[in-house]
């Protein structure tokens, strides 16, 4: 369970908030490594993922062009340093927050990266 802008959720399905997942494989191709480095990300915190479907995947969103969203892997710091779950951050990150507006990550895309690190830092304390 988490809190988020007053109202506590642990109801909505982790895939229909992250919506497109992708394999290692897939992952690792527009980045231009090997499905292992994606793994090592991964254990570095650096990237999330969780298995589904029997196969290790990560969130779509968190790849923009051939990089890394840019500020996800201190987020991702951030949000487990606050005692965050791999699953509780996902659900942070992909649940609409109208004081943003939108989804943190949306937010990162859209190069807001530093009040959603804020807010993650602000969790951590």
């Amino acid at each position: 369970m988490w809190q988020i802008g007053g109202v506590t959720r642990s109801d909505i399905d982790i895939d229909t908030l992250v919506g497109e997942w992708l394999t290692l494989k897939e992952a690792a191709a527009p980045l231009g490594v090997s499905p292992n480095r994606i793994k090592t990300l991964i254990r570095e915190n650096r990237m999330m993922g969780v298995v589904r479907g029997g196969q290790l995947s990560v969130p779509a969103a968190f790849i923009d062009g051939d990089d890394l969203v840019k500020g996800l892997p201190g987020t991702l710091v951030l949000l487990t340093d606050a005692g965050f779950s791999t699953e509780e951050a996902l659900r942070w990150l992909f649940t609409p927050d109208d004081t943003l507006p939108g989804t943190p990550i949306q937010a990162m895309r859209e190069n807001r990266g530093t009040e959603v690190r804020r807010r993650a830092q602000g969790m951590a304390f």
